[in-house]
């Protein structure tokens, strides 16, 4: 009875952080702090434009290295600054250390199943498109990936996770200032899209879906 009480607390307390977290990431995006969102940004810009000049280890540990520089200097500054006051303070890192950052078996077993499920809920959908269940969809499918071949022509990796980045911290604020226009314009394109697809179901044989 202990054991499932004190399990579900943390699992309460994990949602609890995974919620702030959500909170904490909308705030981000939508630039409700410049200070941080700028920090943010440029940061995830910085180290993705490091990556398209050097490797990722040498990335990895160049930042691993003035995390450390940064840190280990505080530590030195703090104790000679309490040795010079003659001051007991305590380890500076103090409160990052106490922080609790494990996870139960409930936990690891709750997230184990989500991802489970979702890639379950992908091989099955991909199974459907590449089998072609509905024509319809496996048509738009096949346009997609169409449309990807010269993507990938015109980007590489790196260079769509920059543009990524960028719409991320960008767009979300934009829709925010016009969601009344925007949504108008996505609302004229679904309909044409919809027309589109529902004369392919007339013409086509066996695009039509089963009633359910």
């Amino acid at each position: 009875m202990q054991a499932s009480t004190m399990a579900a607390a943390d699992s309460t307390k994990m949602e609890g952080f995974w919620s702030s977290w959500k909170c904490q990431a909308m705030e981000l995006l939508y630039w409700r702090d410049l200070k941080k969102s700028g920090l943010v940004f440029g940061s995830l810009l910085l180290m993705l434009f490091s990556l398209t000049q050097f490797s990722v280890v040498s990335v990895v540990a160049y930042l691993a290295l003035a995390s450390l520089s940064a840190t280990i200097s505080f530590r030195v500054y703090k104790s000679v600054l309490q040795a010079v006051q003659k001051t007991d303070e305590g380890h500076p890192f103090k409160v990052y250390l106490d922080v609790e950052m494990s996870l139960s078996h409930d936990q690891m077993q709750k997230y184990a199943e989500n991802v489970q499920y979702y890639i379950n809920s992908t091989l099955k959908e991909l199974r459907r498109l590449f089998l072609v269940q509905d024509l319809v969809d496996s048509l738009k499918f096949a346009v997609l990936m169409w449309l990807l071949t010269y993507v990938g022509a015109l980007f590489n990796g790196l260079t769509l996770l920059i543009m990524v980045v960028v719409c991320m911290f960008s767009m979300p604020v934009v829709y925010e200032k016009y969601q009344a226009q925007i949504d108008q314009y996505v609302d004229l394109i679904r309909t044409q899209v919809n027309s589109v697809v529902a004369k392919i179901q007339e013409k086509v044989p066996g695009t039509k879906r089963k009633a359910e």
